[in-house]
């Protein structure tokens, strides 16, 4: 592997943007659209500004440095040399706004003042291509380009640096940016000509950028991710739609873009970042390609790997869809067109699942929905198979607290849900075949003890299972609740004569918890049960507002040691009955596990494009 070139230099601004005559600034598709608004504007100005008035008094600052900005250079045989611009464009694009209206309002002054000509005279050849002979500028040939694929400014931001003009009432940050660096010049020029000179002269001459330059696109993405903690750095998900875009045709492209601003609104909508989505799917092409490494690759490298054409418009396609329980599962709503997505019993156990303490619960889930979703008889075999899921995932992080506890059996799993609409797999607590009585006995208090005290880490999970377990309970749970101590965790010892370590013991056994909205939870805070009553009361979560209807008047340790027993009863028989469920829909269903049209026709598409 060559090792990477990087070139870091010290340049005013006035140098950085004249570079821009042997190589124009490109801001690259994958970049998100300019974002900065008046407050950002406002402080680049003030600051320089003030920097200024510094610079001309003794013993002044000297420099005014504005930050980095990381760029690769391209050299393509088939197009002129450029500069993609990876960190700084927002300063960028507002450094060529700036100049850009104050260079209109030097040229519309009627007093060419030697001052005005010469500034005028240096800002040319910083915003447009020069001709090397005459020294004349085309306005045309702007040293500054927006490919940026989502942003429809693009046309916008050439127009206003060509002409020094924007459209009456325009809304968009380039005209609103440009028409209030115009606007805060025009009124510092009132106020002190003299000053102004100094202002333009400290922009110019005297602002400081370290432009870092590198030779290819992953290394400057590298320094990038590197250097940004101002803000989530690029992501994959920005390369990949700058991959797939630069490869389809003008009618493509317009499709393209369509069909990502619609992924991005519907992503927002539903809390899952297309960043994500990639992820997810990952694991449902790493399914189709049988692969059941531990190991998880980069996403980039996976989608970029070479002779797999793994990134197509298809795959935006595919990530649509998969959106869909996404928008069940964190948006809490049902999906048109999706009946499953009305089953009230499917999104309590995906609320169970939510909670669970890694997102490996994702893959599973995600494979299963995409691969079977369009079968007649999908609700019945997705409630069965996301309820056996969660028996595996919580009994076996109460067995084993780690991620490894269940990473290779879930990614084995993905594998086997590719192939069959009832995948074999184990669920339940690891019980060791004994014929000692004695031994049973510890094994069963072992298990026992494993529901009772659970791991801190999946007891929300546990808590929603013995919530929707209520018959009663028709609605989800409120999107926040806390976990409420029935025993509270601070307690007068005049009224309650413990012993102080097992009353603190016992305070985290699942039979003293509850989930209870959080403003109930804070106000029934440290008080004891009675008054906790008329908290539970209010609670729209049926198994905490049950407790108010209870009849006794005080609540101790005895009451949370036989909670826990019953409580430890009905999760036990809740895992067996959803294996036996489990099994008996296996045994009806095998036959027709085969793969349908769609499904052949979709794997046929995966052949086509070399994934499997």
């Amino acid at each position: 592997m060559s090792q990477a070139n990087i070139e870091v230099n010290k340049l005013t601004v006035l140098e950085l943007l004249k570079s821009g005559q042997e190589r124009p600034f490109v801001i690259p598709e994958y970049q998100r659209p300019y974002s900065w608004s008046d407050d950002e504007i406002i402080t680049l100005f003030d600051d320089i500004w003030e920097f200024s008035k510094d610079h001309t008094q003794p013993g002044g600052a000297k420099s005014y440095f504005l930050g980095c900005v990381v760029s690769y250079k391209e050299d393509n045989p088939d197009s002129p040399k450029i500069r993609q611009i990876i960190d700084g464009q927002q300063r960028i694009t507002s450094l060529f706004l700036l100049l850009r209206a104050i260079f209109k309002k030097l040229e519309n002054e009627e007093n060419k003042t030697p001052e005005v000509t010469n500034f005028i005279g240096k800002i040319k050849p910083a915003l447009w291509k020069e001709n090397e002979m005459t020294g004349e500028v085309d306005r045309s040939q702007i040293l500054l380009t927006s490919e940026v694929v989502s942003d429809s400014g693009n046309e916008l931001l050439r127009k206003i640096l060509e002409t020094g003009e924007t459209v009456d009432g325009a809304v968009d940050n380039y005209s609103k940016n440009y028409n209030k660096f115009a606007e805060l010049y025009e009124k510092k020029a009132k106020d002190s000509t003299f000053q102004i000179f100094h202002f333009v002269n400290a922009l110019l001459n005297y602002t400081i950028l370290l432009p870092i330059d590198a030779d290819d696109q992953e290394t400057a993405l590298t320094i990038f991710n590197t250097l940004n903690n101002r803000g989530l750095p690029l992501s994959d998900a920005d390369i990949f739609k700058s991959y797939i875009y630069k490869r389809l045709d003008a009618e493509g492209k317009k499709v393209f873009i369509q069909k990502w601003k619609e992924l991005e609104n519907n992503s927002s909508r539903a809390t899952e970042s297309i960043q994500s989505l990639f992820y997810y799917h990952m694991f449902y092409l790493r399914a189709m390609e049988k692969d059941e490494k531990t190991t998880t690759p980069g996403v980039r490298k996976y989608y970029l790997e070479k002779n797999k054409d793994r990134l197509t418009v298809d795959v935006i396609d595919e990530l649509a869809e998969n959106l869909h329980l996404w928008e069940v599962i964190n948006g809490r709503e049902s999906v048109e067109g999706e009946r499953w997505s009305q089953n009230m019993a499917i999104r309590k156990i995906l609320d169970c699942l939510s909670s669970y303490t890694n997102e490996f619960w994702k893959y599973p889930v995600s494979i299963f929905y995409m691969q079977y979703k369009c079968r007649e008889d999908f609700e019945t075999l997705f409630l069965k198979f996301l309820r056996k899921l969660y028996v595996m995932l919580l009994t076996r992080f109460l067995e084993r607290p780690t991620v490894s506890a269940i990473k290779g059996d879930v990614l084995k799993l993905d594998v086997q849900i590719m192939s069959s609409c009832h995948p074999v797999f184990n669920a339940g607590f690891d019980e060791k075949k004994l014929d000692d009585e004695e031994a049973i006995q510890a094994e069963k208090n072992r298990i026992d003890n494993l529901i009772i005290k659970p791991h801190s880490k999946v007891e929300r999970m546990m808590l929603k299972l013995l919530a929707y377990d209520v018959d009663e309970q028709n609605e989800l749970l409120p999107s926040y609740w806390e976990i409420e101590h029935i025993f509270p965790q601070t307690w007068d010892t005049k009224y309650y004569t413990f012993d102080k370590d097992e009353a603190n013991e016992k305070l985290e056994h699942i039979g003293n918890k509850l989930p209870l909205e959080k403003k109930l939870n804070i106000s029934a805070s440290n008080n004891y049960f009675p008054k906790k009553k008329e908290k539970y009361n209010k609670s729209q979560i049926i198994i905490s507002k049950k407790y108010s209807e209870s009849p006794l008047d005080d609540w101790n340790l005895d009451n949370i040691t036989s909670n826990d027993s019953v409580i430890c009863t009905r999760v036990k028989e809740i895992f067996k009955t959803w294996n036996n469920e489990y099994d008996q829909v296996g045994t009806e269903n095998d036959s027709k596990c085969e793969a349908t049209p769609e499904e052949l026709e979709l794997i046929e598409s995966f052949r086509k494009r070399g994934l499997i």
